[in-house]
């Protein structure tokens, strides 16, 4: 029997707990008066500030950042389609990122019944470091997945030695679809937090999944 391609693909993922919480929320009013609107959102963020920097300083937190204040204005319509004064809004957005579930819960069941805050979704994530291991190891697992599944071919058509000639993330194997986008990617669960009295946040597990397409000539 003459020399046989075989193109098969690989799959395989790692789900991993994550190391990191980051929150974000902001700080928002509204009213008819531009300059006592800046200056309420401005008063209402001093004690997210503070929160903030307490728990920095204890070592609670690993980053957190505040946004410069935004400020828009709209005109509203009343009933008899005639338009109204000025109605201004202003936002300030904050992001902190947490180590422990814990941590983040206590916090948010803290600050989140202070006047003006809003407090959004929690994006768990690792470290780039332990993204990019992770993300390393998932891959060369794919690609042993392709390898076995290649030689398996060969055994079934009696043929016993298999050369690789191409190995690629999906979609990018010379003659595959470019619409197939590669597949090393990771993904996370996220959560929203409601006012409650306390809020009590679990993390989910991230899900690193890798394929690869491999192309193989077996004799």
């Amino acid at each position: 029997m003459s020399d046989v391609t075989i193109t098969v693909r690989g799959e395989h993922e790692a789900r991993i707990m994550p190391e990191l919480a980051t929150i974000r929320l902001s700080v928002r009013t509204e009213g008819s008066e531009r300059a006592s609107v800046v200056a309420r959102a401005m008063h209402l963020a001093d004690p997210v500030r503070a929160s903030l920097t307490e728990r920095a300083d204890a070592g609670e937190l690993s980053d957190w950042s505040s946004k410069n204040l935004s400020v828009r204005a709209e005109r509203p319509w009343n009933h008899e389609g005639k338009r109204l004064a000025p109605v201004y809004y202003a936002a300030i957005d904050f992001t902190a990122t947490f180590a422990a579930a814990g941590e983040l819960s206590v916090w948010v069941s803290d600050i989140s019944s202070w006047d003006g805050v809003e407090v959004g979704a929690v994006d768990w994530h690792v470290t780039p470091a332990t993204a990019a291991r992770i993300e390393g190891e998932v891959a060369a697992h794919a690609v042993g997945v392709a390898v076995a599944r290649a030689e398996t071919y060969a055994r079934a058509l009696g043929l016993g030695q298999v050369m690789p000639v191409e190995i690629a993330d999906a979609g990018l194997i010379s003659d595959a679809s470019p619409s197939t986008p590669p597949m090393l990617k990771a993904r996370a669960v996220t959560f929203s937090a409601d006012a409650a009295p306390a809020m009590q946040y679990e993390p989910e597990e991230i899900v690193i999944a890798a394929t690869v397409e491999g192309r193989f000539l077996a004799r």
